[in-house]
């Protein structure tokens, strides 16, 4: 190979290929897609997980855990995190949690734990409390804020329920057969 060959070949602009012009172009015909088969067909796609007929990658890996992603996704904050981190007097919110660095990503949800030790008297605002938490704020002098979060899915009553009639309803006369 010599120096001059390096750059053989490659172009900075290069044109489009023009596939079914002729079998004088070299794309003629079938176009670079060869004989039969699904490959060569319009439409043609594959799923992205598929391997030739044998059983998928993601379907031979056993799952493990379980995972709702209907749930909110909960950030746990303990008191102690927050005693090291604020002075008293000061209002804990979720932006000054954030940043603290102490409720990173997303969620949906911030609860306070009870794990550790509160000495400062400060407020704190939040969509969940521990029995513990709580407790342990109001006993040294501070405030818990409940935020408001977001509303539960109220389930509605199946009309399978409603089929049978009350007792004392008139009951309406059955088709002559």
């Amino acid at each position: 190979m010599n120096l001059n060959d390096v750059h053989r070949g490659i172009q900075k602009h290069r044109k489009r290929k023009r596939v079914g012009r002729g079998t004088g172009s070299g794309h003629g015909k079938t176009c670079g897609r060869g004989h039969k088969g699904a490959r060569s067909r319009a439409g043609y796609s594959v799923h992205p997980t598929f391997e030739g007929g044998q059983m998928p990658l993601v379907r031979r890996t056993p799952k493990r855990g379980f995972h709702n992603r209907f749930a909110p996704e909960v950030a746990v904050v303990n008191l102690g995190q927050i005693d090291r981190c604020f002075d008293a007097g000061v209002e804990v919110t979720p932006d000054s949690l954030r940043a603290h660095n102490l409720a990173k990503g997303r969620y949906d949800v911030l609860k306070v734990l009870g794990d550790g030790e509160l000495t400062k008297q400060v407020t704190i605002a939040a969509h969940r409390f521990s029995k513990a938490a709580r407790a342990k704020i109001e006993q040294v002098g501070g405030k818990v804020v409940v935020l408001p979060g977001k509303k539960a899915v109220v389930k509605h009553k199946s009309k399978r329920q409603n089929r049978e009639a009350p007792a004392g309803a008139p009951v309406a006369p059955s088709p002559p057969q």
